[in-house]
């Protein structure tokens, strides 16, 4: 566990569990400790089903009686306005992206849209049954494996026909607007008073989008000096190979 995402996902695999009462990470050092009732075995055998390494390290009674405490109204309203913003910037990049024929917009789009769904499955944990998080982790993940692809082949196909360079004012001007949008998710993140790790790990998982933002508006300025779309290719490229890996990530949830 090293990536805000793994974070998100060992949390929506932990709440399928009533006896766990308080999870705290510690993403440097790689581990999870877990305040919960009954024997750890369920626990551990849920966890290992990600595959991330699992290893019990130590299991020891509580001392004193156990205080839970959660902000759960303040973090949902959060994460919907977060939630709100990525599914915004899906639409106008992924729209945007197609019409002036950059796939490092496309591909920051179906980024966006791979973070609205971590933020989507995050919120739908609450209140629902284990099963039905799992169903719909699964269809997250296959279409977003799906979309990843479609943009792949889309970026063979231009590397091996003679495209046009893409717009690259477009490119530019929706990765700043892209760029904003993110960077007003990280303020919201960082004003609220939440002192969950879970709440940090967002606030990390949205500073990596913003160097994503920027690298499409680095890739249009060298679109503009060269008038290659190659440059505009290569950051879609990697920026899809972000997308396909978040979406293995969720069909972990899924298993």
């Amino acid at each position: 566990m090293d990536c805000p995402t793994e974070e998100r996902l060992v949390r929506m695999k932990l709440d399928g569990f009533p006896q766990v009462h308080t999870v705290s990470f510690n993403l440097e050092e790689r581990k999870l400790t877990v305040l919960h009732s009954g024997p750890p075995d369920p626990l551990f055998k849920s966890l290992d089903s990600l595959n991330l390494g699992t290893s019990l390290e130590s299991s020891v009674p509580s001392e004193g009686p156990v205080s839970i405490q959660t902000d759960e109204v303040s973090e949902k309203k959060l994460l919907w306005q977060v939630l709100l913003i990525n599914g915004f910037f899906f639409l106008l990049e992924c729209g945007t992206g197609l019409l002036s024929g950059s796939m490092g917009l496309v591909a920051d789009g179906l980024d966006m849209l791979a973070d609205s769904l971590i933020y989507g499955l995050a919120l739908l944990a609450v209140g629902r049954s284990l099963s039905r998080k799992k169903t719909v982790a699964a269809l997250a993940g296959y279409s977003q494996i799906l979309l990843a692809l479609a943009g792949f082949s889309e970026v063979l196909r231009r590397l091996t026909g003679a495209e046009a360079a893409p717009d690259f004012l477009t490119m530019i001007g929706i990765s700043m607007l892209a760029l904003a949008g993110n960077s007003l998710c990280l303020f919201l993140l960082k004003k609220t008073d939440s002192t969950g790790v879970h709440m940090k790990a967002t606030l990390i998982f949205t500073s990596s989008d913003i160097w994503v933002n920027l690298g499409v508006i680095l890739a249009g300025g060298l679109v503009f000096i060269t008038g290659s779309s190659i440059p505009d290719l290569i950051v879609g490229s990697l920026v899809l190979i972000l997308v396909l890996k978040g979406a293995l990530a969720i069909l972990k949830l899924s298993r």
